[in-house]
């Protein structure tokens, strides 16, 4: 059998792996906006994402039908609340950079706590004092004059939203059924309202998809498809709270990946902002674990 430690080591690995393929994940989004819509890109992004997945529903077939209506349901729901996180973000990312991008789009890690108020699950004081620390940061981040906020980040925030509703359902469907069928149901959904969307508001031109392929194939084949797989296999050995703090460090690809590929910099003001973002997200977490709630 083998030692916790060793199984806990090999589990914080492959999460620090899926937080770096997902920090980069939002340099191929940027990346990608360059040649194709918003819409186009997820479609295909996510189209990718359940093909990769098909491979290993076959290996470790559980015998629970993909079309049967215990996990169509569930999947459809899953994946509306990933089409709306994942359309603002990525819009969003039309306006921002991708390190800021990054960073927004992690404080569903302090939203999930204060969603779970009106779910009947208390927050205590340490998330809240994490939660006031991020909206610091992110006032520092993101607004510049007066009180209002840049576009862009603003529908990366509520992008952010959509991720904490859909992580409160993950982990409702998640113990009931097969997660990886359940992922490829959500990331059909994803994909067929993000074709259907784009079919309606973007041109199509299949010359801008070629140009494209290096973000598509990022970030469907590596983002979408094996980090969650990375995700799901570690935390059968990962407490809850542990992972999310370690998968949070994506926050920080994001802006190491903007800086070296994009050539992005941020101002003295914006990385303050980060670092007390990014500060409250462990504060809550390092919390929750500490009062033996589980985080999110």
């Amino acid at each position: 059998m083998q030692d916790p430690r060793t199984r806990t080591l090999k589990s914080d690995i492959l999460l620090l792996l899926a937080a770096i393929i997902w920090g980069f994940a939002f340099v191929a989004q940027r990346a990608g906006m360059e040649h194709i819509g918003p819409f186009l890109f997820n479609g295909i992004r996510f189209a990718l994402g359940s093909v990769v997945l098909i491979p290993l529903i076959m290996i470790r077939n559980t015998g629970e039908k993909i079309t049967s209506g215990s996990l169509l349901l569930p999947g459809l729901i899953a994946g509306v609340a990933i089409f709306m996180g994942v359309s603002f973000q990525q819009v969003g990312i039309v306006y921002t950079t991708a390190g800021k991008a990054g960073f927004i789009t992690g404080l569903y890690v302090i939203i999930v706590p204060i969603l779970g108020l009106f779910l009947g699950k208390k927050s205590g004081t340490g998330v809240w004092a994490g939660a006031m620390l991020a909206v610091v940061g992110l006032y520092l981040l993101s607004v510049k004059t007066g009180l209002k906020m840049e576009r862009g980040d603003l529908l990366v925030l509520i992008g952010a939203l959509f991720w904490a509703v859909h992580v409160h359902l993950i982990g409702h469907f998640a113990p009931r059924m097969d997660t990886i069928k359940l992922a490829f149901l959500q990331f059909l959904t994803v994909s067929f309202l993000s074709t259907l969307t784009a079919l309606a508001f973007e041109r199509i031109n299949i010359h801008q998809i070629l140009a494209a392929w290096i973000p598509i194939i990022y970030a469907g084949v590596f983002s979408a498809g094996i980090a969650y797989t990375l995700q799901v296999v570690a935390q059968r050995d990962a407490h809850p709270s542990h992972a999310a703090i370690i998968l949070s460090m994506e926050t920080v690809f994001a802006v190491l990946g903007g800086w070296v590929i994009l050539g992005e910099r941020l101002s003295v003001r914006e990385f303050m902002g980060c670092g007390l973002m990014f500060a409250g997200m462990i504060i809550s977490q390092l919390y929750l674990v500490s009062r033996g709630k589980g985080g999110i």
